[in-house]
């Protein structure tokens, strides 16, 4: 599904207000998950936000928890909002397949992002991961819970993803020196996401 895929940026940027108020008046059903993260990390930790959307809810509740926030987003408009909302915090508009920011954090964060991206970019992503991961660092994301393409809908426009299968997930962490402290398979305390939660060895 290469041509769902890479309509991904495009889709966003055309449906970002929509998007930042459906996602903030739906209710925050993955909290519980954030609050984990928060808690694996050093007291005023530098995080990595990869596909921040609008900074709404997540990067302003790690903020208001006294962590730093780098966020990066493809959407422009995204990135203007997480701009007005926290601006006292890094906003970057690019592409979290070729980042490259020189810098390493204590948190690394592809929540609702990573899981659009083609199998073969998901797979080179943990290169991405681990070029800004610092020592000990924590990693979440979150995948499907099999390996597959499927391409959903939102405003009348298709919306794309993929994800791997578990075993591939757990040799990739491994291979970047990473062990996975939680994972759990359509979390309903998560809004029904399966969630990977890993620390750098």
């Amino acid at each position: 599904m290469p041509d769902e895929a890479n309509q991904i940026v495009d889709h966003y940027e055309r449906h970002a207000l929509a998007w930042d108020a459906d996602r903030r008046s739906a209710g925050w059903n993955d909290k519980s998950w954030h609050d984990r993260f928060i808690a694996a990390l050093p007291h005023a930790a530098q995080v990595l936000d990869l596909g921040c959307g609008a900074g709404a809810p997540v990067a302003q509740y790690m903020a208001e928890c006294g962590l730093r926030v780098a966020g990066v987003d493809s959407s422009p408009t995204f990135i203007s909002l997480c701009r007005q909302r926290l601006p006292g915090h890094d906003f970057l508009v690019g592409d979290m397949r070729s980042l490259n920011l020189s810098r390493q954090f204590n948190g690394v964060l592809a929540w609702d992002s990573f899981f659009h991206l083609a199998p073969d970019d998901q797979r080179a992503m943990f290169e991405v991961f681990a070029r800004h991961a610092g020592p000990s660092a924590v990693l979440m994301f979150n995948s499907g819970p099999s390996a597959g393409e499927i391409v959903g809908q939102y405003r009348g426009d298709p919306l794309y993803h993929a994800s791997l299968g578990a075993a591939e997930y757990t040799a990739l962490l491994d291979g970047i020196g990473f062990d996975v402290i939680a994972h759990v398979v359509e979390d309903r305390t998560g809004g029904g996401r399966t969630v990977w939660l890993a620390r750098r060895r």
